[in-house]
């Protein structure tokens, strides 16, 4: 019998980090936990980036998941607030990856794609289909919400590719 594999989605803010974790086991989809975390505005950049770090880490240590996803971020407005978020993002990245594990990135429009079947959608329509596919999810904010639909757009897609290894697998064995 197969073991579950358990994966965090991660919804990277300076404001606030998003992270939801799952279980999945061949099809099945099981709520774990999810959160946000904060930092402090009235902190210095590397202070606040230090609060991301430490409270990714810890959600990390304490839940020990097997993978991880993080949500590509697109911000154009304003050039100043696109590259403190790619900072955030950065720790997004980094966390998962000195734990050890795999960081997969996907677009936003992937994500809304695996969630809601189309890669454009609301937010709302997002939440809704996170309580369908895991009627026990809980979330405090809109950003746990999101990477809850990262981790589930993870399961998906890792599904597609293990069914191309195995066949992969299949056709070499028979060649």
């Amino acid at each position: 019998m197969k073991e579950a594999i358990r994966i965090i989605g991660i919804d990277p803010g300076l404001r606030r980090t998003g992270w939801g974790i799952i279980e999945t086991l061949g099809n099945s989809l099981r709520f774990v936990a999810a959160g946000t975390i904060l930092s402090d505005a009235k902190l210095d950049l590397a202070s606040r980036l230090c609060q991301l770090h430490n409270g990714l880490a810890a959600v990390i240590h304490q839940l020990v998941p097997h993978e991880s996803a993080v949500e590509h971020t697109f911000v154009n407005k304003d050039a100043t607030a696109t590259l403190k978020l790619g900072q955030a993002r950065g720790i997004a990245l980094l966390v998962p990856a000195l734990a050890g594990l795999h960081v997969a990135e996907y677009a936003p429009n992937a994500v809304k794609k695996a969630v809601i079947g189309v890669g454009h959608g609301e937010k709302q329509q997002i939440h809704m289909m996170v309580k369908v596919l895991m009627p026990k999810a809980t979330f405090d904010t809109d950003d746990a919400a999101d990477a809850l639909a990262v981790a589930i757009c993870h399961a998906h897609h890792r599904q597609s590719a293990i069914g191309r290894i195995a066949i992969e697998q299949k056709l070499a064995a028979l060649g």
